[in-house]
């Protein structure tokens, strides 16, 4: 049971504000990972593989119309359509127009110029470095028939032709030799073809014009291109490429054959059989659709997300290759968990802030109620002089305000009620005596009036009524000693307790009754002892026999007609208990509630103080009193418990006079 009030306004603020505000951010935290996963990922792929096709077609297409202008310069019809003999005329000119296109583009490795037999009859004499065509390469095109070479035979037909990713091996390089452009025996080119038309005074075709770019700049372009983040490059915030695995590729036309990549030992692979046939879906994916996303795959055990675009076709002057732009999962959701750890650790901060504040607050507001709390408890154990400072002006303080002066009236009135509770007692305490000192001196007086008047008449019987007279007056003086002894019993003085044996105390109380008893034909019993220990008990002799005097008095007032009262004394570790058990009427229920306040009596006699006096007793001596019937109905049973004291010889201590039962 949760019952204080500041717990319960913690709880109260994490149920209104922290728990909303917890799933408010986990479902913020869900929703920017989803989105950033299924939308900004999917916009930004499919707009990075789009433009990397466009610059794929535009690269293409530039070729394209490199070969197509130095095509339709005159001197390189004139030098394709010349005879042998003539060419020397236009050889330089035409050579150096083509070394400044290799090295201008820096992209062919060579540019070739052929006459309508297919055969190479000029060349650049440079690369794209300024280097010297090697002779090796220079014997091979030189040497090399293309007239049934497809491209050529198109070109001638058509007009223009363009070879796809395509291998071109010069053969063993001659020792010596340097090694052809691009230094490797075997080198991977994209040709573009394109027919030298004739000029006015000739009747056809002179030849083909053919430019080899080398694979290379695709594969350079291929590799330097990447998914970058949207807004260029690493910024202040991100100061690493959060897509550092991200890579591109082309595939060809049959949107299967790996012809760029940055491994390169996958040129040439069939995608659908690569990791034991799981990629087919991508296959079946690019072939469905021009422009669009992959599904999600793992490659070598990496899951990944990519998109594609189909470049231009053939009807277009284009190749129809596929481009593929693809990232890890692993670094599309940096991000997104870099957002999700902020958002969390803001979160716990915002959380934790709120927690500290509330219980802070919580704390400041109830502390006023923690003090008024604790000033009740001093005023319920009767200390009126408690005061709370009002520390504000609000309900908290309006209401330490009202206790404050609840405090100042209650002590105040208390002060009266004491005042006139001891005033009440007083009075109370005068009427009791003044009606107790009156009863014998009625008497007295009766007596008196009636010596004075025999004494006046001479009465030969005066001597007798003297007697009596002097008789009376001593029976009601002891009368009047008696209630003085018994309100001075009630008012008792403390007095010192000593150690005393509480069952020679009640064998000698009972004894004082003995004659009575025989005279009221009760059987008084000796009592019994219980228990190995010593009875002995710290108290005073003389009160606590005054105490028990009065229990066995009025045992026997209750059996006017003879009865049995046992008694027996019950020693345990720490207690001594006397127990008297009458045969006589009981107690009746009207009287049980009141058998211990003084004035209080049953019998037409008496102060009515016996039972107060035993009470006031056993208490000073820090022990208990009680009266009861017997649960069989068969009288009424008292009983005294007082604390046991340590054990010695059982003697008791002196004794001094016993009074006589007080009715």
């Amino acid at each position: 049971m949760i019952r204080r009030i500041s717990t319960k306004w913690l709880l109260a603020v994490l149920a209104a504000v922290v728990f909303p505000f917890s799933v408010f951010a986990y479902f913020v935290n869900t929703k920017v990972t989803e989105r950033l996963g299924e939308d900004v990922v999917r916009f930004h792929l499919l707009s990075m593989a789009g433009d990397l096709g466009d610059r794929i077609d535009e690269e293409v297409e530039e070729r394209r119309n490199d070969v197509e202008l130095v095509s339709a310069i005159p001197e390189v019809n004139w030098f394709v359509d010349g005879l042998d003999d003539d060419r020397g005329t236009f050889q330089a000119n035409v050579e150096l127009i083509l070394d400044r296109l290799v090295h201008g583009r820096q992209v062919y490795d060579y540019v070739l110029a052929l006459d309508k037999s297919g055969r190479v009859v000029g060349m650049n004499t440079i690369g794209p470095s300024g280097e010297k065509v090697s002779t090796h390469a220079e014997n091979y095109f030189f040497t090399t028939e293309f007239a049934g070479e497809p491209w050529f035979q198109e070109a001638m037909a058509e007009g223009a032709s363009q070879k796809d990713f395509h291998a071109l091996s010069f053969g063993t390089v001659p020792p010596g030799e340097p090694p052809p452009a691009g230094g490797h025996a075997v080198e991977h080119y994209v040709s573009f073809v394109q027919r030298i038309e004739p000029l006015a005074n000739q009747d056809g075709p002179v030849g083909v014009l053919v430019a080899l770019m080398n694979w290379k700049h695709i594969q350079e372009a291929v590799g330097r291109f990447g998914v970058r983040r949207l807004g260029d490059g690493a910024s202040e915030l991100h100061p690493e490429d959060i897509y550092a695995s991200s890579y591109a590729w082309i595939w060809m036309a049959d949107a299967n054959t790996i012809i760029a990549h940055p491994n390169r030992d996958l040129y040439g692979q069939r995608v659908e059989e690569l990791e034991g046939g799981q990629l087919a879906s991508l296959v079946h994916a690019a072939r469905e659709a021009r422009w669009g996303m992959f599904p999600d795959y793992a490659f070598r055990g990496i899951k990944k997300k990519a998109a594609f675009k189909h470049c231009r076709g053939p009807e277009q002057e284009g190749f129809g290759w596929v481009v593929g732009v693809g990232v890890n999962n692993a670094d599309i959701f940096a991000t997104a968990n870099q957002l999700s750890n902020w958002l969390i650790t803001l979160s716990v901060s915002i959380l934790i802030l709120t927690v500290v504040l509330t219980a802070y607050i919580a704390h400041r507001t109830t502390r006023p109620i923690r003090e008024l709390e604790q000033h009740f408890d001093r005023v319920g154990h009767g200390d009126l002089d408690a005061h709370i400072e009002v520390r504000s002006g609000d309900e908290l303080g309006q209401l330490a305000r009202s206790f404050n002066r609840m405090t100042a009236e209650l002590k105040a009135n208390r002060a009266q009620l004491v005042q006139a509770e001891k005033e009440a007692a007083w009075r109370g305490m005068a009427r009791q005596v003044a009606h107790e000192i009156k009863n014998p001196l009625t008497p007295i007086s009766l007596t008196l009036g009636l010596l004075k008047r025999s004494r006046d008449e001479d009465s030969p019987d005066f001597d007798s009524i003297l007697k009596r007279t002097i008789d009376v007056i001593q029976r009601q003086v002891e009368t009047m000693r008696k209630v003085v002894g018994d309100f001075t019993a009630l008012a008792g003085v403390p007095r010192a307790l000593a150690r005393v044996n509480v069952h020679s105390v009640l064998v000698d109380t009972l004894e004082l009754h003995r004659a009575v008893a025989e005279d009221r034909e009760v059987d008084l019993r000796i009592p019994e002892l219980n228990g190995s220990l010593p009875p002995l008990a710290q108290a005073d002799h003389s009160e606590l026999q005054r105490a028990l005097v009065n229990l066995v008095s009025n045992a026997l007032d209750a059996m006017p007609d003879g009865g049995v009262l046992r008694s027996q004394v019950t020693v345990t570790e720490s207690e001594v208990q006397v127990e008297m058990a009458d045969t006589g009427s009981g107690i009746s229920a009207e009287a049980a509630d009141h058998l211990f306040e003084p004035h209080f009596t049953t019998r037409s006699a008496g102060t009515g103080l016996g039972l107060a006096i035993a009470r006031r007793v056993i208490e000073d001596a820090k022990g208990r009193i009680s009266l009861e019937n017997a649960k069989d109905g068969s009288g009424a049973i008292a009983r005294v418990t007082l604390p046991r004291t340590g054990s010695g010889d059982g003697g008791d201590e002196p004794a001094g006079p016993v009074d006589g039962p007080s009715s």
